[in-house]
């Protein structure tokens, strides 16, 4: 047992369904510009006037600050409570709407996949489907997220069932 880890969670306690509530980030004037000069210097991050001009309308957050700040606030209210042991990556980014100056975003963690490592029975991977709002509940950014987690015990966790699967009944295809 890792002792870094033992009283986390770890994969045998994690479940599909299951919702975290991330909490929230308020995104100021100096935030935007500030991330936006050192990782990504476009003029509607950078300048008010610009800003006001662009198709944004107003200072806008990059979607790259968008998505770090989601990542500290999953950190905070998920990863650090899991015996994490890294991310494997996202897909299916999407920035919905832009962030403003003065917006707050939040958002859920839905565990949306729970499968054990064939090759290293030891890890389990997680996929979190990231859903981040704003202050008035409009959607700003989406991703799935996949994370390492270790397993407790890899002997007694029970393997996925292979397909085929039948997702009805919840039990492995009956041979003939």
């Amino acid at each position: 047992m890792n002792p870094v880890t033992q009283n986390r969670r770890h994969y045998e306690d994690l479940a599909i369904g299951e919702v975290v509530t991330l909490g929230s980030t308020n995104v100021t004037k100096d935030m935007i510009i500030s991330f936006a000069t050192e990782f990504d210097p476009f003029p509607f991050h950078l300048d008010e006037e610009a800003a006001k001009k662009s198709l944004l309308g107003g200072l806008a957050s990059s979607g790259w600050q968008t998505a770090a700040l989601t990542l500290k606030m999953l950190g905070d209210g998920f990863l650090n409570t899991i015996a994490s042991m890294g991310g494997l990556g996202f897909s299916d980014l999407k920035w919905k709407k832009p962030v403003m100056v003065g917006d707050t975003i939040s958002g859920t963690a839905t565990i949306s996949a729970l499968r054990q490592s064939k090759s290293h029975p030891e890890r389990g991977i997680v996929t979190i489907d990231l859903d981040v709002r704003n202050q008035r509940g409009e959607p700003v950014m989406a991703m799935k997220l996949s994370n390492l987690v270790e397993v407790r015990d890899p002997a007694a966790v029970v393997a996925t069932p292979s397909i085929p699967y039948d997702v009805t009944s919840g039990h492995g295809a009956q041979k003939p």
